[in-house]
């Protein structure tokens, strides 16, 4: 833990940082636990057409009770892990994110 957080969540600049290993094709969307260093994803929309990326974002959003603007896809497009950026100065409920912690 990195004061106090998790690994996979870090405050950055105006905002926060998640570190995701996305799995997608799964049979629904939920948080499952932790990866390594990441919170584990599984994603029901299949890795085609950037579908599961949107998803994803859409995901964390809904689940902290952002705005779906206010959480982009800093890296990792094409592949599993990926870092999002969190666009909110508050710090949000990580409980929400239910394997995570």
């Amino acid at each position: 833990m990195t004061n106090g957080h998790p690994p996979w969540i870090e405050k950055v600049g105006h905002g926060w940082k998640l570190i995701i290993w996305a799995q997608p094709g799964a049979k629904k969307t939920e948080c499952v636990g932790v990866h390594g260093d990441c919170l584990k994803v599984r994603v029901q929309a299949p890795a085609v057409d950037n579908k599961a990326n949107s998803a994803l974002t859409l995901f964390i959003a809904k689940t902290l009770g952002l705005k779906s603007h206010q959480v982009v896809i800093d890296s990792g497009n094409f592949g599993r892990k990926k870092n999002l950026i969190l666009h909110t100065q508050e710090e949000p409920d990580w409980t929400l994110l239910s394997g995570g912690q």
